[in-house]
């Protein structure tokens, strides 16, 4: 949530802010005006009341000066002071409601060097990294959805008769290979100072709120217990879309100390996003689907600090794919297709070397997100009350909050499947994921279950 005084002061940024990330649901100049009145409504009632405690002390006098008839008319003021700011403050407790949730609307506003434009398109490539040495790929590289289901790894059809189109099984091998990633990551960011956290898996709708996916992005979220428009008894809870949601509100209405800061975490856990799977090409395989593991990296530091650990954020999500050898570049969002909280948002894209897109990168295959890194400023934590006091004796103030993934795990298990595959079909294992899958170098699939198997895959 942006600043009340700063759309007060620079209401034609906050407009174009809303114009560059195509936010065309908010009225800006009726905020301004809602804002006005509730000041005005809030100023009348001091005036109310400071007259109404002068009469009060009148009251008092008159009657030790025993002129009670002066006294009486005083009394009868006081009441009607009293029913009047009752009426005034009535009123700017509905204004303040229309108002809070007018500014749940506003986007961020966007860094003023940030690229402009409409769509991804207009993203802006900032550099690449591990291409010059990359190792050679098959001529014809099988696309990781042909690959896994012919390896047994990957089972989509299952997947979707238990729970329903962009849900999987993940088998063998490839499930073995996406735990390895998974304790890999973590001990990576443990060794760039990141505290573990399990998060809770169901979070309510003001932790929702709090890091900027409600109201914008409710079609998106699932609701435990039915459709999002049912209410569900009391129950106030959905499935987290990303771990960034519970941890950035895990200190939710807190004032952490100076010397707590910068607070980093890591959390490693299951998303759940309805939006994904509607999106053409990529409805099929482990690329875009409704569930999906990841590590999330989400910093809590000093508003001056948030820009350099910004850029360190990157790198520290960077580091994995390095290790990993896999070949990724790093963009930096435009204005249209950035968030709706984030200030500054990087991306890093990893390489899949199959399935050429008339889209894609023009050495072949595609690139595939696998982290966003973005800074909010304050936007997120005005939502969630997060503040910190610079010095024990000073006023609180609103600390910053960054996030990255570092990373989501399906797409660099993509890309793994793709980049260090064979010609005889098998996948070589990356020498750092070894030690975390006991040794083994290669990855060379199962048999097929079930009658529907027989002549279709079996290796006997």
């Amino acid at each position: 949530m942006i600043d009340r005084t700063y759309l007060r002061e620079h209401p034609g940024e906050v407009r174009r802010g809303c114009e560059l990330k195509g936010v065309d649901d908010v009225d800006v100049d009726e905020v301004l005006e809602l804002d006005e009145e509730w000041r005005e409504l809030k100023a009348r009632g001091d005036d109310l009341r400071h007259e109404r405690n002068e009469v009060s002390d009148r009251i008092g006098r008159l009657k030790a000066e025993g002129k009670d008839e002066e006294a009486e008319a005083a009394i009868e003021r006081s009441q009607e002071l009293k029913a009047e700011i009752e009426d005034v403050e009535e009123r700017a407790d509905e204004l303040e409601d229309r108002l809070h949730e007018a500014m749940l609307r506003i986007p961020n506003v966007p860094y003023e060097d940030a690229p402009e434009g409409d769509d991804e398109a207009d993203n802006v490539e900032r550099y690449r990294w591990g291409f010059d040495d990359r190792r050679e790929v098959p001529a014809d590289v099988v696309p990781h959805y042909d690959l896994g289901e012919e390896l047994d790894l990957l089972d989509f059809e299952r997947g979707a008769k238990v729970s329903g189109g962009g849900f999987q099984f993940v088998k063998g091998e490839a499930a073995r290979l996406e735990h390895a990633l998974s304790q890999f990551m973590l001990e990576v960011h443990r060794e760039q100072g990141y505290v573990d956290l399990l998060p809770p898996i169901p979070v309510d709708s003001r932790s929702m709120q709090g890091t900027g996916q409600f109201p914008k992005f409710v079609d998106d979220a699932y609701r435990i217990g039915g459709a999002n428009d049912e209410p569900y008894d009391d129950d106030d809870l959905w499935l987290l879309p990303t771990a960034e949601v519970p941890v950035t509100n895990m200190y939710r209405d807190e004032i952490l100390l100076d010397d707590d800061l910068p607070v980093k975490h890591q959390a490693f856990s299951p998303n759940f996003r309805r939006e994904a799977g509607e999106h053409g090409t990529e409805t099929r395989g482990y690329v875009r689907v409704h569930q999906f593991n990841k590590v999330e990296l989400v910093n809590f530091v000093r508003p001056e600090n948030s820009e350099q650990r910004h850029e360190e954020l990157l790198a520290e999500a960077e580091e994995v794919l390095k290790r990993l050898g896999l070949p990724y570049r790093v963009i930096e969002i435009c204005t249209g297709d950035m968030g709706f909280p984030h200030y500054r948002q990087y991306d890093i894209e990893v390489w899949a070397p199959a399935d050429d897109m008339a889209d894609g990168p023009d050495i072949g295959g595609r690139w595939l997100e696998v982290s966003s890194v973005s800074n909010f400023r304050d936007f997120q934590a005005r939502r969630a009350g997060l503040r910190y006091r610079p010095e024990r004796h000073e006023s609180a103030e609103y600390l910053h909050t960054l996030n990255g993934s570092g990373v989501a795990l399906p797409r660099v298990l993509v890309a793994i499947m793709e980049y260090y595959q064979n010609e005889d079909r098998t996948v070589t294992v990356p020498e750092v994921l070894r030690p975390y899958m006991g040794g083994q170098e290669v990855i060379e699939g199962g048999d097929p279950v079930g009658e529907s198997a027989v002549g279709a895959g079996r290796k006997d």
